[in-house]
């Protein structure tokens, strides 16, 4: 039995992937990755025996090179027709395939899928992409929503035209020149008649309705069991618990900025510092012993001896800071991120930043908001809530629906 798994993402579109890789593998299954060709994404495949078919630009490149808005259709285009070739030949005989990232992406891998005559199944890492009578769309680059329009069912309408505008025309493009029809509604062609939400129920709760059969299945995640370096270890030993400060795949563009106020704010709490390099490549401020400077590292181990995580806003991390018990500080720059923030202040378990730009006096109130002794007893409360077995059900599904959809129908 042979699976494919499709993105075009950043890191926490890529790590999901990997956890249920290695439940598919447990199962019985040969599984590869389609992904952007970053060596940090093809490191991680590699550490758990799973190849990686790499698809278009580095994500890293893209991401920090923040091209306008106006080459946002060209770029879809280009990662679409990408997303086609490598799955064309990556899924040629598999029994089902898995598709996530941004919707130009998905939607290459699932024509493919189509073309084929293979299962498919689209998964998202948030919901906010799944239409919702109970809240507005995103908004997507040099396309913001009008003011005027209140009404969400509206806005949802408003949204599918975008998708269409934006990345309609490279997509059919690319179904055309494997002999596909075009699409008109790309928006649903992606999402499908019973999508897939890959986030845990307790931190994001989905509301049912009537016109989308949605399937959650808990996030997924893997157990690290890689030990914390021996000077990050003897570090954490030194003294008490420090903050960690960290935007993952987010440039942030003034990092030099965003790193001295988080270093200041963290020190006025009279806190030490563990700063994560990121994709930002942020640095430590100078060379006092109250700051430690870590690149790869365990997340889940790490975080279970922080007194905060101020972070970007993620999934993945806010995920795995609240599975940690950690108070959170969210700084959230872009897409789901503020409803991820907004998520961590309604449960308590931590403070939503107003905006993406801290400063010293923004960041210091929310520190004082997460590090209190009532927002650490409510993340621990939370944190033995959350689901660790997204993985495993969502594997488990799968192959349910290959077995499903190769069982021969009665005459």
């Amino acid at each position: 039995m042979r699976v494919v798994l499709s993105t075009y993402g950043s890191r926490g579109d890529v790590e999901p992937l990997v956890a249920l890789a290695v439940r598919l593998r447990a199962l019985g299954a040969e599984v590869g990755v389609c992904a952007p060709p970053d060596e940090d994404f093809a490191r991680r495949l590699a550490g758990v025996g799973v190849p990686l078919v790499p698809v278009g630009p580095s994500a890293r490149m893209l991401t920090k090179a923040a091209p306008p808005a106006s080459t946002l259709s060209q770029r879809a285009a280009e990662i679409v027709a990408g997303m086609v070739e490598a799955v064309t030949v990556a899924a040629e005989g598999c029994d089902a395939l898995v598709a996530t990232g941004v919707p130009s992406a998905a939607a290459g891998a699932l024509s493919v899928a189509e073309k084929l005559g293979i299962p498919s199944v689209f998964v998202t890492f948030q919901q906010l992409t799944l239409p919702s009578p109970h809240r507005p769309p995103l908004a997507y680059p040099g396309r913001p929503l009008p003011q005027e329009v209140t009404d969400n069912r509206e806005l949802w309408d408003l949204d599918a035209q975008s998708i269409n505008a934006l990345f309609g025309e490279g997509v059919n493009s690319s179904r055309a020149s494997i002999g596909l029809p075009p699409v008109d509604g790309l928006r649903d062609y992606v999402i499908g008649d019973r999508p897939w939400l890959a986030t845990d129920p307790v931190l994001d709760p989905w509301q049912e309705q009537a016109d989308l059969n949605v399937v959650q299945t808990g996030a997924w995640t893997l157990p690290d069991e890689r030990p914390l370096p021996a000077e990050l270890a003897a570090f954490l030993n030194a003294g008490a618990p420090p903050v960690y400060v960290g935007f993952g795949s987010m440039p942030m563009h003034a990092s030099a900025d965003v790193a001295q106020v988080a270093v200041d704010a963290v020190r006025a709490q009279g806190r030490r510092v563990v700063m994560a390099r990121g994709w930002a490549d942020l640095a430590l401020i100078d060379d006092r012993d109250d700051c430690f400077a870590v690149g790869e590292v365990n997340h889940q181990a790490l975080f279970r001896r922080v007194a905060a995580v101020v972070h970007h806003g993620g999934a993945g991390t806010t995920t795995t800071a609240a599975r940690a018990g950690a108070p959170q500080v969210v700084v959230p720059q872009l897409a789901d991120q503020p409803y991820w923030a907004g998520r961590v202040a309604d449960l308590g378990i931590g403070a939503a930043h107003d905006g993406p730009n801290p400063t010293f006096e923004s960041l210091s109130a929310a520190l004082k908001t997460a590090l209190t002794p009532e927002t650490r007893a409510r993340a621990t409360t939370v944190a033995a809530t959350i689901h660790t077995d997204g993985a495993t059900v969502a594997a488990q599904l799968l192959l349910d629906k290959i077995s499903r959809d190769r069982r021969p129908t009665s005459a």
